[in-house]
């Protein structure tokens, strides 16, 4: 069985987000960028199903310019066996991104395909559900363990109420919430080794897929700051300030 996983190239987390100067988007420049977190735990839930002899082969793909190939060498350090990438300068969104990878999985059909449930820096939580919906896959979002055997994934996800387990069968689409695993450090052998596995480039083009954006920024703006707290001296000025100043209260 293959897996494919979709990762994304996004800003380190640990980089403080700037906007820029004309509010027309995030500052990326000179900034250390990552492979989004989720997408990382589910190269290791991929790499997992293949130390476990349930995968054959996994294969990270990304959408994005010429610079996602630093990404997919990362994830080809952590354990994939070959990358993809749909090389394009447009700034491709969920829906464009769900329509090229619907073209890899025709090429390729994988009998998993494991998103990231999110990534961090539009926080949209769609592609993974675009793609199941475009391709008629089966899915199971937010998924915390992940099982297959007898040509079916159990997964066990979280909910408001408690624990979920659904059983879909493959090939199937998951997406991968928080708690699934601790992803890997990629060790320096495999960082050597990764330079030599196999990367892809294809066009949208030659999968026959438009990417142009569907939605339009207008603009962006850093959150407000917060006002620095005060002391209240009684129960009735606090009350006072809750009612007449930040309006909680009536």
């Amino acid at each position: 069985m293959k897996v494919i996983v979709p990762v994304k190239r996004v800003v380190d987390y640990n980089v403080k987000v700037r906007v820029k100067p004309d509010n027309t988007g995030v500052d990326l420049s000179n900034v250390k960028m990552s492979v989004n977190p989720f997408c990382e735990i589910g190269i290791e839930e991929a790499v997992r199903l293949k130390e476990a002899g349930v995968a054959e082969e996994v294969i990270a793909v990304s959408v994005g310019s010429t610079a996602c190939q630093e990404q997919l060498r990362t994830c080809l350090a952590l354990g994939a066996d070959r990358a993809v990438l749909v090389e394009t300068d447009v700034d491709a969104q969920p829906l464009g991104i769900a329509r090229a990878l619907v073209a890899v999985q025709e090429r390729e059909q994988a009998g998993m395909v494991i998103f990231g449930k999110q990534s961090i820096d539009g926080d949209n939580s769609q592609t993974g559900q675009m793609f199941a919906a475009l391709t008629g896959m089966p899915q199971a979002t937010f998924a915390s363990e992940v099982t297959v055997a007898d040509g079916k994934a159990q997964v066990l996800r979280e909910i408001d109420g408690g624990m979920q387990t659904l059983s879909v069968t493959l090939p199937a689409v998951v997406t991968t919430d928080l708690r699934l695993n601790e992803p890997r450090y990629a060790s320096l052998p495999n960082i050597m080794k990764a330079k030599k596995k196999p990367l892809d480039v294809l066009t949208p083009e030659e999968l026959g897929v438009d990417l142009s954006p569907t939605v339009e920024v207008l603009k962006v703006e850093a959150p407000a700051e917060r006002a620095a707290g005060i002391k209240v001296e009684s129960v009735e000025q606090l009350v006072d300030k809750l009612k007449n100043e930040a309006k909680v209260i009536s």
